[in-house]
């Protein structure tokens, strides 16, 4: 990839990470925001569900309806949006405007998030674009892993508006860098509501969907409780545990690189692998959780395949549905998040019943659910887009 078109994509990835530190970030500080307001814990984690449903409910909506504007203009009204409502937040006089103030820049989530997809692969070739998208993922994992300790080392050693703070910064850097350096991208040719919206008569592009959720579910149902495993079953320090969530994120930027390879060569038996691979992770991690080295060792692992995780959901949807790249981006937000949702719920009810040690065999579930999908749709719709070569 030339320089320019690589420099133009790690911008793209750094709006994610402004977006996706804003979404994710704000965990690390929910109990200094809820002293702040006067609430419970369990009311402040508002700011982190509504903003996810939020971003679930405009997925397939904001995307298609945005879909024909200037993607230059329309990530800058985003990015700004998001800087804007986070300097609100800021000094937010209770917990309500502090509230809408998360949930209003929410809804944009999934448009930028469509755009910078779709832009990073307008800048190569075809069969160079999981490459392209696996390099924006990186600002998915960044934002992710290191959001949340920065954001809560802040206000440890801050405040808790500086932390809020670090949101709006970030996000203005990215406005800036958009600015100076994108390409005006207007759309060259518009493809009509009409013909968008009729992808959804796609049987593969359901398949696809469904397919997505069971994915992010698996990952999810078992990464939401990551660090009361670690601390559960492993009894690592809280320390250690920070560290494993460093060495997680640093393995899923690994793993995008792979992602973007192997994508782009083997897109159907990365898929198909891809279930089985995690599932064996799970498995070992139930089997090995009690020991520390061995623990680190399989992080490493996770890590990397989480990333390709993220990677397949968004190329399987895609990639059914190629004619309307936007509003299949936006498609792959939703489910992503419905995904993220049902995975939670799931694995908290394993944990609860069961135990946290047991939490791995929800992930197994959805992992058995999501080879069976893949299978079906490799076996049913083997087109060029995803065939393995």
């Amino acid at each position: 990839m030339p320089r320019s078109k690589s420099l133009m994509v790690f911008i793209l990835a750094f709006g994610i990470f402004g977006i996706i530190n804003t979404e994710m970030g704000i965990i690390g500080i929910l109990p200094q925001i809820a002293v702040k307001y006067g609430i419970s814990v369990s009311q402040a984690g508002l700011l982190v569900s509504l903003f996810a449903l939020a971003v679930a409910i405009a997925g397939p909506i904001l995307p298609l309806l945005f879909s024909g504007v200037n993607r230059k203009a329309i990530m800058l009204c985003v990015v700004g949006l998001f800087v804007i409502t986070n300097v609100i937040a800021i000094f937010a006089s209770n917990f309500t405007i502090a509230l809408i103030a998360r949930i209003v820049p929410a809804f944009f989530h999934p448009v930028y998030f469509s755009v910078a997809f779709t832009s990073a692969t307008s800048f190569v070739s075809k069969d160079q674009a999981p490459k392209a998208i696996a390099r924006v993922f990186m600002g998915v994992t960044a934002g992710m892993v290191i959001g949340i300790p920065i954001t809560s080392f802040i206000a440890d050693v801050s405040t808790i508006e500086m932390a809020m703070l670090f949101f709006a910064v970030v996000n203005a850097l990215a406005f800036i860098a958009i600015l100076l350096f994108v390409p005006s991208m207007p759309v060259m040719e518009r493809v009509s509501y009409g013909t968008q919206l009729s992808v959804l008569k796609k049987p593969v592009l359901w398949l696809s969907m469904i397919t997505a959720a069971f994915v992010l579910s698996g990952m999810y149902a078992v990464f939401s409780f990551f660090a009361e495993y670690l601390d559960k079953v492993t009894r690592m320090s809280g320390g250690l545990i920070s560290l494993m969530l460093v060495l997680f994120g640093g393995a899923g930027i690994i793993g995008n690189l792979f992602a973007g390879k192997w994508l782009s060569q083997h897109a159907a038996r990365t898929a198909l692998l891809f279930p089985f691979g995690l599932g064996v992770i799970y498995l070992l991690v139930y089997l090995m959780g009690a020991f520390t080295m061995p623990m680190a060792v399989l992080i490493l692992l996770w890590g990397v395949l989480f990333t390709l995780g993220l990677n397949i959901s968004q190329y399987w949807i895609t990639s059914a549905a190629s004619e309307a790249p936007d509003f299949a981006n936006g498609l792959f937000v939703a489910f992503g998040n419905l995904g993220v949702t049902i995975g939670t719920s799931v694995g908290g009810l394993f944990v609860s019943g069961m135990g946290t040690e047991h939490v791995v065999w929800s992930g197994i579930l959805f992992m058995v659910l999501s080879f069976v999908t893949i299978a079906l749709r490799t076996s049913m719709y083997r087109t060029k887009q995803v065939s393995s070569g």
